[in-house]
């Protein structure tokens, strides 16, 4: 795997400074050296074939495997489902929510909830599963808030992926556990890092190291994890803007509108979406006020979707 590059800074000569804060300057700079190197190791070793996530429960990983078999049936998926009670209480909750039961049915039988949700929304539903268990671990307390913001935003580019492939041939299921997978590189390096490099999510350098390199990290893990090789794919294209084909629109083309479009779901005040710098835009054939109304109905079923996902 192609490591990602780093942009270096210009660097000019500081004026004298204290011996106190020169030395500070010099351990920064370990400090940082010693994360790269951190990053690159990582990056070598998801490339291999390991995947090694602390506290990421196992039960999520089966049920992945069982759903992407051919000749699965139906009774050993829900067999799996109950080795976890919390697994199996999340994904009847989110069959009776909104989002999936708009007529009011209410489902109490485990093998009726997982054929109502289908095969994707049970994976979501598991996914959003094994993130809470991370947040919530002792032993990743340091992390626990870029972890929640990182959910946050994880939920809502999945919602925009969502929209925005009914736009499209793709499925709009698979669309959304695209999105929501997103940032699982970043995911996978804070959950390493604990007790490493941690203190440097308040170095701005830092942030930019793991912002080049999660794509390709997290289409690495999605790899290892067995996932579809244009899922896997779009993760690690998601934030090229220059990526054009002569085919129709696809996952990877939703990806990267998606994620542009989250952050400015973010942004305060008036939204302005620059749909001029990104070409995916043009494939998808969306305007800036076809995305001003995309972003209006993601957010309207943002609170539903928190409800679905029980976060």
């Amino acid at each position: 795997m192609p490591r990602p590059t780093t942009a270096s800074r210009p660097t000019t000569a500081p004026p004298p400074k204290p011996a106190a804060t020169s030395t500070s300057t010099a351990t920064s700079n370990e400090e940082r050296a010693s994360a790269l190197a951190f990053l690159g190791n990582l990056a070598t070793e998801v490339s291999k074939g390991t995947v090694n996530l602390p506290c990421f429960p196992d039960v999520v990983m089966r049920i992945r495997k069982a759903l992407a078999a051919p000749d699965v049936s139906m009774t050993e998926i829900v067999k799996i489902v109950g080795t976890e009670p919390r697994l199996a209480a999340r994904l009847l909750q989110a069959a009776n929510s909104a989002a999936f039961n708009p007529a009011g049915k209410h489902l109490s039988d485990l093998r009726a909830a997982i054929t109502r949700l289908g095969h994707r929304p049970v994976q979501s539903a598991a996914m959003s599963f094994a993130v809470k268990q991370l947040r919530l671990a002792p032993a990743l307390r340091a992390i626990s808030k870029p972890l929640n913001v990182l959910w946050e935003q994880s939920i809502s580019v999945a919602a925009i992926c969502q929209v925005v492939a009914r736009r499209t041939r793709v499925s709009p299921e698979e669309a959304f556990l695209t999105g929501l997978l997103h940032g699982i590189g970043r995911l996978y390096i804070m959950v390493r890092s604990v007790g490493k490099s941690d203190h440097l999510y308040r170095d701005p350098s830092f942030v930019d190291m793991i912002a080049s390199w999660h794509p390709a990290i997290g289409k690495a893990v999605l790899e290892n994890w067995g996932f579809d090789d244009h899922m896997c794919e779009a993760l690690g294209d998601q934030d090229d803007h220059d990526r054009s084909g002569k085919n129709d629109a696809d996952l990877s083309d939703i990806l990267v509108v998606g994620v542009a479009l989250a952050r400015v779901l973010r942004e305060p005040g008036p939204r302005s979406v620059d749909t001029d710098h990104i070409k995916s835009f043009a494939r998808l054939h969306l305007t800036s006020q076809n995305c001003a109304e995309i972003l209006r109905h993601a957010e309207h079923q943002l609170g539903s979707l928190h409800a679905a996902l029980g976060c």
